[in-house]
């Protein structure tokens, strides 16, 4: 540290002497030559220097050797004072910079005495204030950093370490000893919580493998058929089965990669929001008839609800059709033969509120945080049996586009609910 405890309080030492020498000086001289009354009143204002207060009087030093000798002690005292400000300047600014840093700091001297601990040091390491002026091996219960530490004081190599919060072993931090040899042998700790970097180097990794998995599958049943026509072009029974499939996997892969790409636009700020009248009513019921041959065909109902003062929304209603669309296919896709589907629009609190029901084996609590994340696969009871994985994740992206908020739950009588809330904005021609 460039200004620390120490130095401060030589500067202070220092400051002292020079008043009792001063005042030494100024005795005999008094003695000398009979000048007790100036005397006596730089002794007042020495007394007042000794206090703190620093205010510069004007005293009638006079022209004599004890003027001059005044005069000399006061300027050294001003220019003690100044400095000393100076310090207590940097070392605010200094405490400042440190309080707003995430990283955590931590300086021991060389007796291992706690000297400074920033806000984030203390969060991360759960310290009381109290600890400072204590032993870092008292105060700080981590075996990793008390061991580096230890080293540093000793002059020995340190390096980069990462270690876990013994009270939370979910987070990862990055440390780095580093020794203080100016003003006494002591040691910094600096420390960075990468815990979100490993979670999104996580979800990045995860993510590639799920591309190159849900790419593979149609390339390679395309692969194969293809082959298969090859090898046999007459055989005519076959050669429209294998089409068929081959056509099925193209346009699964296209849909992956369309949807990939929208989830990269939405990432970059690309999609722009048109805002104009939408007719609620006609687009919900509208999607539910796209898939009411699927829902028939797995013995499945789909109940609307839109209640008259939801029948019309300012909104985009391109956003809002992908979003309905995408939540209702989930639900088709993993309510069992025979269940149900509740698609419902209302208004509840003066905000716009589309909820969609069904009555499969709802997710399990571990997994309701992450159902949004992309190629996220739940328990088995609800196994992706179709589309890319990455519907919920759009839904949560064009949500939020429009300002709004999506939320997923499980309810009482079985089953997930997925609620979309949405701002109620008036039109052009209502203003």
């Amino acid at each position: 540290m460039p200004f620390s405890t120490t130095t401060l309080f030589l500067l202070g030492v220092a400051a002292g002497a020079a008043l009792v020498l001063s005042v030494i000086a100024l005795l005999r001289l008094a003695n000398a030559g009979g000048r007790s009354q100036r005397v006596t009143a730089i002794l007042a204002v020495s007394r007042r220097y000794a206090l703190g207060d620093l205010s510069r009087p004007a005293p009638d030093y006079g022209d004599d050797d004890l003027g001059s000798v005044a005069r000399s002690m006061d300027q050294a005292v001003q220019e003690l004072g100044r400095r000393v400000d100076g310090l207590a300047r940097d070392r605010a600014r200094m405490e400042a910079i440190l309080s707003s840093m995430i990283e955590g700091v931590l300086v021991i001297d060389e007796q291992g005495r706690l000297q400074l601990v920033n806000n984030a040091a203390r969060r991360i390491l759960k310290l009381e204030q109290s600890a400072i002026n204590h032993s870092y091996v008292e105060a700080i219960r981590h075996p990793g950093i008390v061991e580096h530490l230890g080293r540093a004081l000793a002059g020995g190599e340190t390096s980069a370490f990462e270690l876990s919060v013994t009270r939370d072993t979910t987070r990862t931090l990055v440390a780095q000893v580093a020794p203080v040899v100016s003003a006494g042998r002591g040691a910094v700790l600096v420390m960075h919580d990468i815990t979100e970097l490993r979670k999104a180097d996580l979800i990045r990794r995860d993510f590639v493998a799920n591309v190159s998995h849900e790419l593979r599958t149609p390339l390679t049943a395309i692969k194969g058929y293809a082959e298969a026509l090859l090898d046999d072009p007459d055989d005519a029974d076959a050669h429209g089965r294998f089409v068929e499939i081959i056509h099925r996997h193209a346009t699964r892969m296209e849909r992956l990669v369309k949807d990939l790409l929208r989830l990269a636009r939405l990432d970059a700020g690309q999609e722009t929001v048109e805002m104009a009248p939408c007719d609620i009513n006609a687009l919900v019921r509208g999607i539910a008839g796209d898939f009411e041959a699927t829902a028939v065909g797995k013995q499945q109902t789909i109940a609307v609800t839109v209640t008259p003062e939801a029948a019309m929304l300012n909104t985009d209603a391109a956003k809002l059709h992908d979003i309905v669309r995408n939540l209702v296919e989930n639900a088709v896709n993993y309510t069992p033969a025979g269940g149900a589907i509740d698609v419902m629009a209302m208004v509840v609190a003066g905000r716009f509120r589309l909820s969609v029901g069904d009555t499969g084996h709802g997710i399990a609590p571990d997994d309701l945080g992450r159902v949004f994340e992309r190629f996220y696969r739940v328990d088995k009871s609800r196994a992706r049996p179709g589309g890319t994985g990455l519907g919920l994740s759009i839904v949560k992206h064009l949500v939020q586009v429009l300002e709004g908020e999506v939320i997923v739950e499980n309810q009482a009588a079985g089953g997930a609910l997925f609620t979309v809330s949405l701002p109620l904005r008036q039109s052009a021609a209502e203003r």
